[in-house]
């Protein structure tokens, strides 16, 4: 099987932190933006941008709010799966696992690594959940700006996920839709890849 160029390499993980640094000086917002998608309880299926912050030697990891949709739905199934795509590219990467929660020494560093504006948005943000106002909001706001000042902790509520992937695709625009696709996949984590390409 011919994986030469953009798609050689032993190390999905490793291929994918190649095509994100190749889309940073490109991607004019947010290169590491993912289309997450999870389902409900009742099997419906949700998908929402977010932003991808580190590709792990073997996973990915993004960070939200743990009362959120999104966790919630994350919590109940155990799996997710996301899209990248890069227009300026013409490269997307799929990724289907399942999913851990990461809210150690990584997570703690995350936050405070942001913005005080967005450590303090994420203490007053009950995300996913309905809110009257924006007045409201902001007055929260301004309440845990006076309970905490210039140095927020990590909420409980908040942290990270890990998406250990169980299949990754690799997919490359081709002309007249003749695209280029070649699938990883593995039964469990810890097993080894298996490699297909996939006609477009």
């Amino acid at each position: 099987m011919d994986r030469s160029g953009i798609f050689a390499g032993d190390d999905p993980f490793a291929i994918a932190r190649a095509w994100l640094a190749e889309a940073e000086p490109q991607e004019p917002n947010d290169p590491n933006a993912i289309a997450l998608a999870t389902v409900d309880a009742a099997g419906l299926p949700n998908v929402r941008m977010v932003l991808l912050k580190e590709i792990e030697p073997a996973a990915f990891v993004f960070y939200t709010n743990y009362g959120s949709a999104k966790a919630t739905e994350i919590e109940a199934t155990g799996k997710a799966a996301f899209v990248l795509h890069w227009k300026s590219l013409r490269r997307q990467i799929r990724v289907r696992g399942l999913v851990e929660r990461e809210d150690g020494a990584s997570a703690d560093a995350y936050f405070a690594s942001r913005s005080l504006k967005s450590r303090l948005g994420a203490w007053a943000s009950e995300q996913s959940r309905p809110l009257s106002s924006r007045t409201a909001l902001m007055a929260e706001v301004a309440r845990v700006t006076a309970r905490f000042g210039t140095n927020p902790p990590r909420p409980a509520f908040w942290g990270g996920f890990r998406i250990l992937p169980l299949e990754i695709e690799f997919w490359a625009d081709g002309a007249f839709r003749l695209h280029d696709r070649f699938r990883w996949r593995r039964t469990d984590p810890s097993a080894n890849w298996t490699i297909d390409r996939l006609n477009p």
